[in-house]
């Protein structure tokens, strides 16, 4: 163990596909961390899922072992941290257990909405920020434009670093770079322990590994040791440091990083935020910064097969052992049976749970549209808090509607400005803000419902832009809208998992949209099917799939009318017996496509 101020803690922040985990690699590698051997690209990111999309998910530690110039050997802790919104506060609590960070930009995007995000919560949380432009083997590199947007704000020219991760030119000086200019770790080692968890992973031998920074004492094999938030009292059964490997030790002191397993059955005991003090000699006061986990995004998770719902409840179950901000409870619908209703941080988060029931437990799944929580006033005075469509109240008890909003901040060419006021308008957008922080690029910020961001946004964002736009978002609290519930019918009976709600401006347009689409995609019938949108009592639109008949008339050579006209009516009876005793059942590709019409 190296002396206290030869510990530097740090952590890597950068828009997505920035080269972050790129550059991770060839730190790790240039310190030996890893064996030639053993190294693979993306050594930090361990699951498939990561590697193919190029994000970080769970973020990783790694201790590097780095001899300075001046001949001392430092210990360099790696903090990886998630890329993407929807952790957002995952990243801040990996920024609170470092003293700086390598703020990395693209020399070729450079300055993104994610980028400033990061830049400025490194500022509030008072770390140093280390600049560093990134991919300067790009034929199409402009390193003097991103420096001079980097100087805009505030950086000075000697500060910036250029590397390039894919060949590691550069790296060596950013090395040194950690060492010069970040502080050692700062706190008191003979105080009370008082450890932040940053991060926790679930192993099936070992229970819930916690990752630990030691702010103030120590902790060693065998002590108890309490969670101030999640109350739990238990004992340090192994403790340990990861190289990225983990390596078992006796004891992790004040500045350090590592993990501690104390047989904790459910990462749900250790939220992330959390501070781990001793049994027997606790801290007053815990570590600033903690909340728990709110989903904002809810959707329904249904077996294609009925048959597999048991195993669908096993799948979700293994990965809430992982991941604490994964909730879920049974629900039932008419339309597609048994089933769950799951929340989630945010639609990446939705995605990568739905990807990993399919890829790791073959769970073959129908997902509802995603919604989010309305805060619904009624007149009696009580509230309600709705996750789903199908359980609002009837328009007669409803006093108000909330919805959540968010902060949005665009990042994009100036000549691309009025493309994204006018997509930001259409979503109920208001406007907050329009700067030029470098020339030729602007950073937008609207205030926009949570709810009209859910879907398209992005796409539509990236495809009026020719791609050049960024988005970074925060939820800012809530706001009365005129929200209504539209229901689907179905030969007059409501199929509860295609309600949706919207705006009362766009229910029309929505709901003609929606049974278009139904009446194109559902098959025909022995009798007329009506597919209805209503909104209470009052039908906001209507298709009609026409029934498939047999050709009753083909028998008749000629002869009376009357023949063929008793004929007609007799079908007709027929036709109308069928449809008041017939059900529609709407088919699960049906579903899922209309899932992906609503998105596009």
């Amino acid at each position: 163990m190296h002396p206290l101020s030869r510990i530097r803690n740090f952590s890597i922040v950068a828009h997505i596909d920035h080269g972050k985990s790129t550059l991770a690699d060839r730190l790790i590698e240039l310190t030996g961390a890893v064996t030639a051997r053993r190294m693979v690209a993306q050594v930090l990111d361990t699951m498939d899922i990561e590697r193919e999309r190029g994000i970080t998910i769970k973020a990783q530690t790694a201790r590097l072992p780095f001899v300075a110039a001046d001949g001392q050997s430092y210990t360099l802790n790696l903090i990886d941290t998630p890329g993407h919104v929807d952790f957002s506060y995952e990243v801040s609590r990996a920024l609170a257990a470092c003293e700086g960070v390598l703020l990395v930009v693209d020399a070729v995007q450079g300055l993104e909405a994610q980028t400033l995000a990061h830049f400025y919560t490194a500022l509030e949380a008072g770390l140093v920020v280390i600049p560093v432009i990134n991919k300067i083997d790009l034929p199409n590199a402009d390193v003097e434009r991103v420096s001079a947007d980097l100087e805009a704000l505030g950086f000075l020219a000697t500060e910036i670093l250029a590397v390039s991760a894919k060949d590691g030119r550069g790296v060596e000086t950013l090395l040194q770079a950690l060492v010069d200019r970040l502080p050692p770790p700062q706190g008191d080692p003979d105080a009370p322990l008082r450890a932040l968890v940053f991060d926790s992973h679930y192993d099936p031998y070992r229970g819930v590994i916690a990752h630990l920074r030691v702010v103030d004492g120590a902790v060693a094999l065998g002590e108890s040791v309490r969670l101030m938030a999640g109350g739990g009292l238990y004992t340090c059964e192994q403790l340990g440091v990861f190289t990225p490997l983990p390596v078992a030790v006796e004891r992790l002191e004040m500045g350090e990083v590592g993990f501690l397993a104390a047989g904790i059955r459910s990462v749900a005991e250790v939220p992330v935020g959390d501070t781990v003090t001793l049994g027997e000699r606790p801290a007053a006061i815990a570590l600033d910064g903690y909340r728990p986990a709110v989903p904002m995004v809810f959707a329904g998770l249904y077996p294609a097969e009925p048959a597999q719902y048991d195993v669908l409840k096993d799948a979700l179950e293994k990965l809430r052992l992982n991941d604490a901000a994964l909730s879920f409870e049974p629900e039932t619908s008419t339309a597609l049976g048994f089933g769950f209703r799951a929340g989630f941080l945010g639609l990446l988060h939705l995605e990568v749970v739905q990807e990993r029931l399919e890829r790791e437990y073959g769970v073959d799944l129908v997902t509802t549209a995603p919604h989010v929580i309305y805060q619904v006033q009624l007149t009696d005075g009580s509230e309600l808090r709705i996750d789903n469509p199908s359980h609002f109240p009837r328009p007669d008890v409803i006093r108000e509607i909330r919805e959540p909003m968010v902060e949005a901040t665009v990042f994009a060419p100036g000549e691309a400005v009025g493309a994204v006021m006018e997509l930001a308008q259409q979503r109920r957008g208001s406007f907050v803000t329009l700067e030029y922080p470098t020339p030729g690029r602007a950073k937008l910020i609207y205030r926009l419902p949570l709810g009209e961001i859910m879907y398209d946004f992005f796409d539509q964002l990236k495809s009026r832009t020719r791609g050049y736009a960024s988005l970074d978002y925060q939820v800012c609290g809530v706001e009365v809208a005129d929200m209504l519930k539209v229901d689907v019918l179905l030969n007059g009976e409501a199929v509860d998992a295609l309600s949706f709600v919207c705006h009362r401006s766009q229910a029309e347009s929505r709901g003609r949209g929606l049974c278009q689409e139904l009446r194109r995609l559902i098959p025909r019938q022995m009798f007329e099917v009506p597919i209805q949108a209503a909104a209470g009592s009052r039908i906001l639109a209507r298709e009609t799939i026409p029934a498939m008949r047999k050709d009753v008339l083909a028998k008749c050579y000629g002869g009376d009318i009357s023949r063929k006209r008793k004929l007609l009516e007799k079908q007709r009876a027929g036709k109308r017996r069928m449809r008041r005793v017939g059900r529609v059942e709407v088919p699960q590709e049906a579903f899922m496509a209309i899932l992906k019409a609503e998105r596009s």
